[in-house]
C-alpha cells in the first residue's frame, strides 16, 4: 500500500510564485509585441514573441520543480500560449505583409489562430488524462506544438530580417503558408517530442558544447540561426515521421 502524500500547505513562498510571474510576464511580452507591430517595429515585435517562448519553456518546469504547479497556473500558461503563439504571430504577419490581401489575408490569420487554440485545447485534454493516470509522457506530440508552429509561421519574417529582403513570398502564397502551418498544428501527424529524448552519458559533453555553440550563434547571428533551426526542425520531424512509419506494422 502506497504512503499517503503529505497535504500541501495553503501558503506559497515568493519563490513558488515565480512560475506564475514568468507566465504573466510572457503575456505582457505578447501584448508588447502587438504594440511594436502597430508601430511597424518588426524586429522588436518578433523578439518579444521569442522571449515569451523562452519563458514558456521555463515556467511549467520551474513550477513542477518547486512544487507550485496548480490548475490556475496551467490555465494561465494555456492563455499565454494562445496569445503569444496564436494571436501575436498571426497579427504581426497580417500587418507585415498580408494586409494588402485584405479579406483573404485576414482569413489566413483567423484560420491560423483558430487552429492554434484548438491545438492547445486538445493538448490540455490530453494533459488532464495523463494526470488522471491514463498515460505517461509520449515520445511524440499529435500535430505541431503551438510554439513550434509560431516559429514556422514567422519563418518568412526571419528570412527577411536575416538577408535584408522584402517579404520573401508573394502575399497569396504567404497566406496559404500561414494557413498550412495552422492546419499542421491540428493535424494527427505524430511530431517528435524532444522531452523524451535521452542523451547517452558518453555524449553528454558533446551535447553541452553544441548547446552552448547554438546559444552563442543565436546571440550573434540571431535571424540566420533561427532560419537554420526552423529548417532543421522540419527535417528532424520529417525524418522521425518516416522512421515511425517504418516501425508500424503494415496492413
Amino acid at each position: 500500500m502506497k504512503d499517503a502524500e503529505p497535504p500541501r500547505s495553503d501558503k506559497l513562498t515568493l519563490v513558488q510564485l515565480i512560475p506564475n510571474m514568468l507566465t504573466l510576464t510572457a503575456i505582457g511580452l505578447g501584448l508588447t509585441s502587438l504594440r511594436y507591430g502597430l508601430d511597424a517595429r518588426w524586429e522588436l515585435a518578433v523578439q518579444m514573441i521569442l522571449l515569451a517562448a523562452v519563458l514558456d519553456g521555463l515556467d511549467g518546469r520551474l513550477a513542477r520543480a518547486l512544487g507550485s504547479d496548480s490548475k490556475m497556473g496551467a490555465e494561465l500558461d494555456s492563455l499565454a500560449d494562445f496569445l503569444n503563439f496564436g494571436v501575436a504571430p498571426g497579427f504581426l504577419l497580417y500587418l507585415w505583409a498580408l494586409e494588402d490581401l485584405r479579406g483573404f489575408g485576414w482569413l489566413a490569420v483567423v484560420v491560423y489562430a483558430i487552429c492554434c487554440v484548438m491545438r492547445l485545447a486538445r493538448f490540455n485534454v490530453a494533459r488532464k488524462e495523463e494526470a488522471g493516470g491514463k498515460g505517461g509522457e509520449e515520445a511524440y506530440f499529435t500535430g505541431v506544438p503551438s510554439p513550434a508552429g509560431a516559429m514556422l509561421a514567422m519563418l518568412p519574417m526571419f528570412v527577411s530580417f536575416a538577408f535584408g529582403l522584402q517579404p520573401v513570398l508573394p502575399d497569396l502564397l504567404l497566406a496559404l503558408y500561414v494557413m498550412g502551418v495552422g492546419l499542421m498544428m491540428v493535424s494527427r501527424v505524430p511530431t517528435w517530442s524532444f522531452k523524451t529524448t535521452k542523451v547517452p552519458r558518453r555524449n553528454a559533453k558533446v551535447f553541452l558544447v553544441a548547446f552552448v555553440t547554438v546559444g552563442a550563434l543565436l546571440f550573434i547571428y540571431a535571424w540566420i540561426s533561427l532560419v537554420v533551426l526552423c529548417i532543421a526542425y522540419v527535417v528532424i520531424v520529417a525524418f522521425k515521421l518516416m522512421t515511425l512509419r517504418r516501425r508500424l506494422p503494415k496492413t
